[in-house]
Order: C-alpha cells, then sequence, then structure tokens
C-alpha cells in the first residue's frame, strides 16, 4: 500500500518569542515493513540547524525559532510504501542494548492497578507470544479509550487507576507490563490511516515487544490488532518522551496553544 502523509503542526505563543528550539522526530525510516519513497518538511517561523540520528535511531531535526515571531508552523508531507508483516519488524536496530528496554520510567512503572490488570494475565508468560496478545486485550478491557481524559505527562499506572486512556496510554500501560514480565518493549510514534476518513484527529502510538525468534512484534492496544500495512512507524524509544514527535523549549512566550492538523489517505498507482 502506498501512503500519503500530510502533517502540519502550528503553534501559536502569546508573546513574540525571543529565543526557542524545537527537537523534532518527524521523519520516518525505511524499515521492515515500510519503505519511504518521499518525504518533505518546511518551516514557518523556524530554521532547520541540524539533522541527526539519534540513540533510538530515530532521525532527529533540531530547528531553532525565528527570534520575534509569533507563530511557528511545521508542515510535513511524503509517500510510504507499506508492507503487512503481522506487526513485525524483526531484529534489533540502534544504539540501545536491549537490556534498557527491560527497565522500568517514570512513565510505564507498575503500581497496584497495573500489576492487578496482570494479575488477571490468564496464558502463561513461557508463551511470550500468546502472553502478549492476551496482555494487549487486557489493557484495552480494563482502560476504555477515552480522549480528553489523559495528558502526554500522564503515566501509565495513572491511567490504569482512572480506568480511561488513550493510545499513548494503552501503550505505556502495555510496555510496563511487558517489562514487569521480562519481556523488552518500547513505545511507537507514528500514523495510522482510519478506514473512514482521511483527516485524522491526531498521530497513533503503540507498543512493541521484542519475541525471542521474531524480534520486534507490534501491539495497537487500543484496535486490539498488531499493526498492518495501513500504519507509518515514524519513532521509538523506552517510552512517551523518547519518541515525542515534536519536543523543546522556548523563551519570551507565557502561553502556546498548538493545532495539529493531519490527513493519511491511500494513494493508487495511477495518482
Amino acid at each position: 500500500m502506498r501512503l500519503k502523509v500530510a502533517h502540519t503542526t502550528r503553534y501559536e505563543f502569546s508573546q513574540p518569542v525571543s529565543h526557542g528550539l524545537q527537537r523534532l522526530r518527524l521523519t520516518p525510516k525505511s524499515t521492515a515493513g515500510q519503505q519511504v519513497l518521499d518525504w518533505r518538511m518546511q518551516y514557518d517561523g523556524a530554521v532547520e540547524e541540524v539533522s541527526y540520528e539519534d540513540h533510538n535511531h530515530n532521525r532527529v531535526t533540531l530547528v531553532s525559532v525565528v527570534p520575534g515571531v509569533s507563530e511557528v508552523v511545521v508542515h510535513c508531507e511524503g509517500l510510504v510504501a507499506t508492507a503487512d508483516n503481522h506487526g513485525i519488524t524483526g531484529h534489533h536496530s540502534g544504539h540501545m542494548p536491549m537490556w534498557s528496554f527491560l527497565a522500568q520510567s517514570p512513565l510505564t512503572r507498575p503500581g497496584p492497578r497495573m500489576r492487578a490488570i496482570l494479575a488477571q494475565l490468564d496464558v502463561s508468560k513461557d508463551e511470550t507470544l500468546a502472553a502478549l496478545h492476551r496482555l494487549s486485550a487486557l489493557v484495552l478491557a480494563n482502560v476504555a479509550y477515552a480522549p480528553g481524559e489523559t495528558g502526554v505527562h500522564t503515566s501509565g499506572e495513572e491511567a490504569a487507576a482512572l480506568g480511561l486512556g488513550v493510545c499513548q496510554d494503552h501503550a505505556h500501560i502495555f510496555i510496563g507490563a511487558a517489562r514487569a514480565l521480562g519481556v523488552p518493549a518500547r513505545y511507537v510514534s507514528g500514523y495510522l490511516m482510519m478506514d473512514d476518513r482521511i483527516e485524522q484527529e491526531a498521530s497513533h502510538a503503540w507498543a512493541e515487544a521484542h519475541v525471542d525468534g521474531l524480534g520486534w512484534v507490534g501491539f495497537d492496544v487500543s484496535n486490539g490488532i498488531s499493526p498492518d500495512e495501513r500504519y507509518v512507524r515514524v519513532a521509538t524509544g523506552r517510552d512517551y518522551a523518547e519518541a515525542a514527535p515534536v519536543t523543546g523549549m522556548s523563551w519570551g512566550a507565557h502561553e502556546t496553544r498548538l493545532a495539529v492538523q493531519l490527513a493519511v489517505e491511500q494513494q493508487h498507482a495511477n495518482q
């Protein structure tokens, strides 16, 4: 499948910015199951300083905010060819050792509620793949998908206690629980083409776990499936903080308003 992606992020500042830096993880890479055919990034109110590969093998672009602007716009557009590998991306790459994906972070560390979800696991952890699929179903059964109830700083345990969350929360709960089972796990940010629309509400997130004999395997807890050809992987990390599409800092602006426009659609051969 050929997926066309158009993603615009707009920051409006309450006052002109004197200085700012933004770290962008918005460039997908060709990996198992996807080939990047074209990808372009444009900026209004910002200047690209450097592009590099981080410790998680993500393509990162560092941009500086033009002093005095009240708005920054980052526009990404490209074409990615995808295939259905049943969520399997295969062997590990990057500079992070596998054991680092067993260590909990503040966003993934299990508390009483996450441990209660784990206690419901009725598949032997020795059957790793089956146990992970069952874990994914248990997370969704215990934490209903509900936009607007959590934020980017909400931990998996907090979302589990609330019983509500979005894809980011589902991924953190799954990752923390998988690590508690002794399975390396990581966070994935990217795009999902919904079958009933072109304009998407937001970018997407899911989890990957490392299974002996298969390598990294994806689990989209929110949709109850493993990623297929409708997904585009952009960045990975131990949690959201390491794979966030945009992070940064600015001086001179007291308030910031964020608006995102995202379209993902299939492009047919004659287009």
